[in-house]
């Protein structure tokens, strides 16, 4: 049987595959745009590419959790979705049409909508051991700390004169070193970590007034990439300073999956509503008060406590029999909602930045209010 020792070893090596492929494909996110121009294609193009594979990963998500159920065949979804991701992304460097960049695009999508569900369902069984808050957290601040060292990473090697292709091929070092990580914890994890959970065969209706609750919370953040154009725009800052505010945003969120995961084991889902109640406040910190660094933060604080202790509830309020299928519902759903949400803020930005921020603040509000009658 596990003990607590082995499920925290188990999670550590977990997040060390997340940091891993975050420095890889979070740190070829930020130039994907500007090198498929460079092939060749047009802001119509960019963004047709961007929106496709988003909703590709999305459907994906939802048919690989149900399939992972019925197969029981949770490794072989993560390590696939790894794979098909931590290749796609260096192999940028050798498209000689945004065609082909396109395509490698999409692969990295599907892959990542292969194995999140699986992942988190895998993840689950060892925070039982140690409290999913707390488990969820550890993971999600390793996978966090990724994604702020990737994009610096590409930025100093594009500062020091490097083009693209070098950019893209120096993110082979840290794909292969996670699919490493990846190996070593899949030989390391036992399925009698499973053994004495509680076990559902369907969802019940508490898990559907959850995953209605988390949309409405994601519908309703603000997009990174609408506050950056805020900033450069209107807020006078560079490019250069709106990167490091994200890398702000970054740290925040790392820290905030850790701290709040903490508190979901002491408190349950109030941890998560005192959460998205700071969250909120970045709406109207930036778009009345003016005030990019606070709004930044509050941000991250949001970003970090939907990332964390969300799937932390998701393991709350399903059992292994049906948590690939849970957490494939969890992440198709949360995904459409973000960009439907994302597109509808955007045509508010247009009319009102007022309009917005209502929009914004009153949706996370009824959020968090409506998350207290859940006790997961």
């Amino acid at each position: 049987m596990w003990d607590r020792g082995r499920a925290y070893r188990f999670i550590l090596l977990m997040g060390a595959v997340s940091l891993l492929a975050d420095f890889t494909y979070e740190g070829a996110r930020g130039i994907v745009g500007p090198y498929l121009a460079h092939l060749g294609a047009s802001g119509l193009v960019v963004s047709l590419l961007a929106g496709t594979s988003e909703l590709l990963g999305y459907w994906t998500r939802l048919l690989s959790g149900y399939l992972s159920d019925r197969l029981r065949s949770y490794w072989s979804f993560t390590l696939l979705g790894y794979a098909l991701t931590l290749l796609s992304v260096p192999a940028l460097g050798l498209a000689k049409s945004w065609q082909v960049g396109g395509l490698l695009l999409f692969c990295e999508r599907i892959g990542k909508g292969l194995r999140t569900p699986s992942r988190d369902a895998l993840l689950s069984r060892a925070t039982e051991l140690v409290g999913h808050g707390k488990g969820f957290g550890l993971h999600e601040f390793l996978d966090q700390m990724g994604a702020v060292l990737g994009p610096l990473a590409v930025g100093l090697i594009l500062l020091a004169g490097y083009g693209y292709r070098t950019a893209f091929f120096s993110l082979f070092l840290p794909a292969l070193l996670a699919l490493l990580v990846l190996w070593v914890a899949k030989t390391s994890y036992s399925e009698e970590l499973a053994k004495g959970e509680e076990s559902f065969t369907s969802l019940g209706k508490e898990f559907y007034w959850y995953l209605l609750v988390s949309c409405l919370a994601f519908g309703s953040s603000p997009p990174f990439p609408l506050i950056g154009f805020y900033l450069s725009a209107y807020g006078g800052i560079e490019e250069w300073g709106v990167a490091l505010l994200f890398a702000l945003a970054m740290g925040v969120s790392a820290l905030s999956a850790l701290l709040f995961g903490l508190l979901y084991d002491r408190v349950g889902i109030r941890a998560l509503t005192l959460g998205l109640a700071l969250g909120l406040l970045c709406s109207p910190t930036l778009f009345l008060l003016h005030q990019p660094v606070l709004a930044v933060v509050f941000w991250g604080i949001g970003l970090g406590v939907q990332e964390s202790v969300m799937r932390s509830a998701v393991a709350s309020l399903s059992g292994k029999e049906v948590r690939g299928r849970a957490y494939g519902y969890f992440h198709f759903s949360l995904g459409l909602s973000a960009l439907l949400g994302g597109l509808l803020m955007g045509l508010l930005f247009e009319f009102s930045t007022g309009a917005l921020v209502a929009y914004s603040v009153s949706l996370q509000a009824l959020a968090a209010v409506a998350l207290l009658r859940l006790k997961p």
